[in-house]
């Protein structure tokens, strides 16, 4: 039986553009063509999701999880004083997690980034296994975007394949 689902958004609130500020580790880019059909869906659409924020109390901010690009829109584009809104309230590791499989869930994200987050969660005493689980990648994956940020105390514990194995072959000279 799964836990209990919870359904955030049905208490979409509307917050002011001015309180909402960007995260500093969504490694999500969109590119201008996306951007501009981004622009597109809502102009007809409406805008169809909120955005997915964590309610930083004591500076009175809300920080974007979900939503960036939806965000930009309201704020570059359509000058709109106030956006609709899901409030979660998690850790900076979940909500980083949660950036991550929101952004996984609808398609690409950039390497170099990822492989920071992955290095962040480490360092937050996140195991290779909670990382695979909670951003739904593989163990591979994991290992590989350590690797990028050159984080050598992340492999101090791994256990590596015992697929190579040394062996000594007898020199053979063949004589003329």
């Amino acid at each position: 039986m799964p836990n209990k689902i919870e359904f955030p958004v049905l208490n979409v609130c509307m917050i002011p553009v001015e309180k909402i500020v960007a995260n500093g580790y969504n490694p999500n880019k969109v590119a201008t063509p996306e951007m501009k059909l981004l622009k597109s869906s809502i102009e007809e659409d409406g805008y169809t999701q909120p955005i997915v924020v964590y309610h930083d109390v004591k500076n009175d901010s809300y920080i974007i999880v979900d939503g960036f690009h939806r965000y930009r829109c309201a704020k570059e584009y359509f000058n709109l004083k106030e956006i609709p809104c899901t409030i979660i309230d998690k850790s900076i590791e979940n909500r980083m997690a949660s950036t991550i499989r929101h952004n996984r869930a609808r398609g690409s994200h950039q390497i170099k980034d990822m492989s920071i987050i992955v290095s962040n969660l480490y360092k937050k005493g996140w195991k290779d296994e909670k990382i695979c689980q909670h951003l739904g990648m593989e163990l591979d994956e994991v290992v590989r975007l350590k690797q990028i940020t050159g984080l050598k105390e992340a492999f101090a514990h791994h256990n590596f394949s015992k697929s190579w194995k040394e062996y000594k072959q007898k020199n053979k000279f063949s004589e003329v």
